[in-house]
């Protein structure tokens, strides 16, 4: 993609964003925040943590991302018994009496961490090295993944037997926790109608790879200016309890608050936020936008919190 300058590029984004959400929501009803944060996510090359109970379409919301994203995809069903070696790969002894590696479900583009939560912590941490460094280790040797390559995983928050919850450094590595919550009833009245029937959509392909890191980088070239930049990284830090900008609140009913990732993330969720929307540079509410999502998996309530029914998005309202 060619462009004459950053403001031609920004304008292709928004018009790009617009067409993909166009045509998510010819199969994906109602769920248009929700939308919006994979797409940021995804821009942002960052991962994305989708939370709900069966049947709010999260499956098939990542399917049809990745359908009308024209990249690979794959799904990996989390169960019990699934091994490091079912996601990576491994190394296998061929005719030729000589071991190649035979790689795993994780080289695509998209992966559909299904029920991330249902598998032990052994096989969840091979997507550790995956998240953060986008490539794998097998048998002494670093395989890359194909870029760009992003992990949208689901989690049941009702069904919790026989489930293992992921680590703080794990769900660390997730730039946005999305929670799905039931549709309007307009919206399950048209989602009803057109799954009940042979009604047949056909999704078009919008955008590539390519320029999938073009505005990748796009996004990491918009300029911000020192006071959004600095309410960013307050927003975070005023999460921390028992640190100098610390309210009452935090102190009284945060164990742990946001570590440096997500003053990152609000900064780049900020940016694309904003070239989504047509602007040029963030403001203060862009930060805002994506302020819940990203901090509502990296502050940990105490008992305090529990026992009195203080949610984790009444602490982050309390932070703006």
């Amino acid at each position: 993609m060619q462009f004459t300058n950053e403001v031609e590029a920004v304008d292709a984004l928004h018009q790009s964003f617009k067409n993909i959400k166009a045509e998510i929501g010819k199969v994906v009803i109602g769920q248009d925040e929700i939308i919006k944060s994979v797409l940021i996510a995804i821009f942002s090359n960052g991962h994305c943590l989708l939370v709900g109970v069966p049947g709010l379409a999260k499956t098939l919301l990542v399917q049809t991302v990745a359908n009308v994203l024209d990249l690979d995809f794959n799904r990996i069903q989390f169960t019990p018994d699934l091994m490091p070696s079912d996601i990576i790969g491994a190394e296998i002894l061929g005719e030729d009496r000589h071991f190649k590696f035979i790689k795993g479900p994780i080289f695509s583009n998209i992966i559909l961490a299904d029920e991330i939560n249902r598998t032990p912590p052994k096989t969840q941490a091979a997507l550790l090295e995956a998240m953060q460094e986008k490539a794998v280790t097998a048998a002494g040797q670093t395989h890359i993944l194909p870029p760009p390559f992003f992990v949208l995983a689901t989690q049941n928050p009702i069904e919790q037997e026989g489930t293992y919850p992921l680590p703080e450094a794990q769900l660390d590595r997730f730039m946005f926790n999305v929670q799905l919550n039931y549709p309007a009833f307009a919206d399950e009245l048209t989602i009803v109608k057109n799954t009940t029937s042979n009604k047949e959509v056909k999704l078009g392909k919008i955008i590539s790879a390519k320029e999938i890191q073009y505005f990748q980088k796009l996004i990491r070239n918009i300029p911000v200016t020192d006071n959004v930049l600095e309410y960013a990284v307050k927003l975070a830090a005023k999460t921390r309890p028992n640190t100098e900008l610390a309210s009452e609140t935090i102190n009284n009913y945060v164990s742990w608050g946001a570590g440096p990732r997500a003053s990152q993330f609000l900064v780049l969720g900020a940016k694309c936020h904003a070239a989504i929307s047509g602007k040029y540079a963030p403001d203060i509410e862009d930060v805002q936008a994506v302020a819940e999502p990203i901090l509502r998996h990296r502050i940990v309530r105490n008992y305090r919190a529990e026992a009195e029914g203080l949610t984790i998005e009444q602490i982050i309202k309390d932070l703006f």
